[in-house]
């Protein structure tokens, strides 16, 4: 019989056990911290219609999308998990309860072209509050709230939430008198951190923007100073009143972060960050790890007017943010920031020396109801191949179980970080500290 190759699609991550368990680990995190303020969980089909995933699609984002027919539905993978939410806001409008809060992890799907830290298919976890009608500023500094303790108990070093404000950005562009070319502008200042001041100056000219107003716009952007001192610096810009609602949006947000006592050195206004996404019309943020800033946004987001505008009248606005977890781990891996060596599932395994199976599971419960996550290795093999499976296996704790433990009401606990071995008493076993 002729073999198939076994391969994988590009672009489609595929990890070890091990880094399994690291990805979960910080999938996991991410969830507790989304529950811990009161989001409901949900989950949407990965295959929608077409006509109603792409409804609001369009340009590049359309030409990504994994489309095909079966009988006679034109369906596709899901690209994101907003466009499903805002599916699920509109379709079940009249049963919810707003401000609705969700969080949702799942894969999503985009047919680019795969390269380094790229993925055609990755994991997101989105949270994102809807309201009806309207929706408090004081949910935009809760999503920054959030940002900060995920980071904070991921532990991956420093971080700081890069706070700016749409309004802000195109009230300015309009006081330049440049209104019918804000979204390019949004779309190319957007790019700074990745091309360089240089580059975005050469492409803003493109535009047909004169040169003083480009130098205008990368002196507005780059301002300089404190948070206080860049609020300060912008009311005395006092464009327009559009830019004026972004600076009093901007400052609401950031006297809300001081009242909740954030540390002020994980979030900062920076007047760099646009989000090239044209639905973004407020707060938008982007999080980087300050030590590794090669590795760029590890978590972006920011408020949008009108969520459902393509299925419903109602207007529900919103404001959310989304971590590509895929992306994230591999970029942690690559920058040795997370290791994945010696990671297991279980905290202590058991190699069974007797057939007394009973005084066996009598272990095995005593070290789960401790809450000890507990393996047993069953392979019918010597006590060398048994020791080499969990050296493998890369337990800090082996709990030994023969005869004489059986007969003595013991085991043996060996330390396989240190080689030391001691016989405990069964009555004392649920004392051990396994840490």
């Amino acid at each position: 019989m002729n073999k198939t190759e076994p391969k994988t699609l590009s672009g489609f991550m595929e990890l070890m056990p091990s880094e399994q368990l690291v990805f979960d680990n910080i999938k996991n995190t991410i969830i507790e911290t989304y529950r811990s303020y009161g989001f409901y969980p949900l989950d949407t089909p990965v295959i929608e219609y077409s006509e109603v995933l792409l409804a609001k699609a369009g340009g590049e984002t359309e030409k990504q999308i994994y489309r095909f027919n079966k009988g006679d539905n034109d369906l596709s993978l899901r690209f994101d998990l907003t466009v499903p939410l805002a599916k699920y806001v509109a379709k079940r409008y009249n049963e919810l309860t707003f401000p609705f809060k969700r969080y949702q992890t799942g894969k999503v799907f985009r047919g680019e072209r795969p390269q380094k830290g790229r993925f055609r298919e990755f994991y997101q976890c989105d949270i994102d509050i809807i309201g009806d009608e309207e929706l408090s500023l004081k949910y935009d500094s809760e999503i920054i709230a959030i940002i900060n303790d995920i980071f904070t108990k991921l532990n991956l070093g420093k971080f700081v939430v890069r706070i700016n404000n749409r309004k802000v950005l195109s009230g300015f562009f309009e006081s330049l008198g440049l209104t019918d070319k804000i979204t390019d502008i949004l779309r190319i200042v957007d790019k700074l951190d990745k091309i360089g001041e240089s580059e975005v100056k050469e492409i803003l000219k493109d535009y047909n923007i004169s040169e003083n107003d480009v130098n205008k716009i990368i002196e507005f952007i780059t301002m300089k100073g404190s948070t206080k001192e860049k609020l300060n610096n912008l009311r005395n810009y006092n464009c327009n009143e559009l830019f004026m609602r972004g600076v009093s949006e901007l400052e609401s947000v950031i006297e809300d972060l001081e009242n909740r006592n954030i540390n002020p050195e994980n979030y900062m206004i920076d007047l760099t960050i646009a989000r090239g996404l044209d639905y973004y019309t407020g707060t938008v943020y982007e999080t980087i790890l300050t030590e590794y800033p090669g590795i760029g946004s590890v978590c972006s987001g920011g408020r949008y007017e009108n969520l459902a505008e393509y299925y419903t009248d109602k207007k529900l606005p919103g404001v959310g943010v989304s971590i590509g977890l895929t992306r994230l781990f591999y970029q942690l891996v690559e920058a040795g920031i997370v290791t994945v060596e010696n990671t297991t599932p279980s905290e202590v395994i058991i190699l069974p020396m007797s057939e007394n199976y009973k005084y066996i599971y009598e272990v095995n419960n005593i070290l789960r109801n401790k809450g000890i996550k507990t393996d047993i290795c069953y392979i019918e093999k010597g006590f060398k191949q048994k020791m080499k499976y969990a050296n493998k296996m890369g337990n800090k704790y082996v709990i030994i179980i023969g005869d004489d433990e059986v007969n003595n009401n013991t085991v043996a606990l060996k330390n396989m970080q240190s080689g030391e071995q001691e016989i405990i008493e069964l009555d004392n076993l649920n004392k051990v500290d396994f840490n």
